[in-house]
């Protein structure tokens, strides 16, 4: 049987990033379990204190809908983010390598000016000359870097 994982980033809201990363990767909210009429409702089932869950209107996670990737959960947290991420997601948006090179930057430019309208913040371009290599570093609204190749 193939192992599940699920990616989890600490944050500050995850109503706000729910919102940009479900748009930013294509994904969408994901739904409570099935027979249960919100989150607030499924997580008072599962006995989480409600002091934890008076705020949950929302969800805090966002999922495949294909179901082929893993489920991403926001789990807020008092502290901010000190350094830079130990683990970050890369969005591939140039294509194959097959393409010509400048191709695939004008296709990785194309995708962070949709994501600068989202809310990321463009940080640097990765690319050095000589190199068939084209990325730019990102960051989402609460500073996680990302990048986009």
């Amino acid at each position: 049987m193939p192992v599940r994982f699920q990616v989890v980033i600490d944050c500050h809201d995850p109503r706000r990033l729910v919102r940009f990363w479900s748009s930013a990767i294509r994904y969408r909210p994901e739904p409570p379990p099935p027979g249960f009429g919100g989150w607030r409702e499924y997580w008072r089932s599962t006995g989480v204190p409600e002091e934890e869950i008076r705020d949950v209107t929302s969800p805090e996670s966002i999922d495949d809908p294909k179901g082929e990737g893993p489920r991403i959960w926001f789990h807020a947290v008092p502290e901010a983010k000190t350094c830079k991420n130990r683990l970050h997601l890369d969005i591939r948006a140039s294509g194959s390598r097959d393409l010509p090179r400048t191709t695939r930057k004008d296709q990785v430019e194309a995708e962070v000016g949709r994501l600068v309208a989202l809310g990321a913040i463009r940080l640097e371009t990765l690319s050095e000359e000589g190199e068939d290599h084209y990325a730019v570093a990102m960051a989402d609204p609460e500073g996680n870097e990302f990048d986009v190749n």
